[in-house]
């Protein structure tokens, strides 16, 4: 199966702990040697600080999203020296790149692309253009919620919903640079129109990609 997984920045980078990136790195390993596996990793909150900064200097939007695709690249570097030989030796600067980068057998790791584009979007589109089987999706929760979890208490997990219902959610999201969302609205169109399955789960666990591999009922299926 070909795999692409989109790693969340605050599910891996919190703290840029070294052990964080290993256990991750583990677990890749172990889907690297049964599927074909493709990683698109987030800024996190570094990304989110760097931005900041720039804003107050003065930075517009398109160099905030340069700011935050630089971070990216930098967490990708992260995690490919966690996995050593089974990675690919950098991290792809397009989707052709990559997708030339996956015919080599390696696991390949890539961060943000174009400005405008969150890593969301990037690993949508990615998985449309290497003809993905399977999308996963990290988040700092167990799944797509009705409400933020964290604020409202009243909020329910969705275990099941359609990518028409994921568009309808993510419409109301606010685009802007480092934002932190459950998917974003561009990433939903792609997922819609290349009706890849997609499944949303919880990043604090890492061994949770393996779970939604092998068909258990965890996170939110999208399809």
């Amino acid at each position: 199966m070909k795999i692409v997984v989109k790693v969340g920045g605050s599910a891996i980078v919190q703290g840029l702990d070294a052990r964080r990136f290993k256990e991750y790195a583990d677990v890749i390993k172990k889907l690297a040697k049964d599927h074909t596996v493709l990683i698109v990793i987030g800024g996190g909150s570094p990304a989110r600080d760097y931005i900041n900064v720039s804003k107050e200097l003065g930075a517009n939007n398109s160099i905030l999203d340069y700011v935050g695709i630089g971070v990216s690249r930098l967490n990708a570097r992260l995690l490919i020296s966690a996995l050593g030989d089974i990675a690919y030796p950098q991290p792809p600067y397009d989707y052709e790149e990559a997708g030339l980068a996956m015919y080599t057998g390696k696991v390949v790791v890539m961060g943000g692309v174009v400005p405008g584009q969150t890593t969301d979007a990037v690993a949508a589109i990615l998985a449309e253009y290497v003809h993905a089987d399977l999308l996963l999706r990290t988040t700092s929760v167990d799944g797509v919620y009705t409400a933020d979890p964290k604020i409202d208490r009243t909020a329910k997990k969705i275990d099941r919903m359609t990518p028409d219902e994921l568009v309808t959610m993510v419409t109301r999201i606010e685009m802007t640079a480092g934002a932190n969302n459950i998917f974003d609205p561009l990433g939903a169109q792609i997922v819609k129109r290349s009706r890849i399955p997609m499944i949303v789960i919880g990043g604090a666990h890492p061994d949770n990609l393996i779970k939604a591999v092998s068909g258990e009922p965890i996170g939110t299926l999208i399809k």
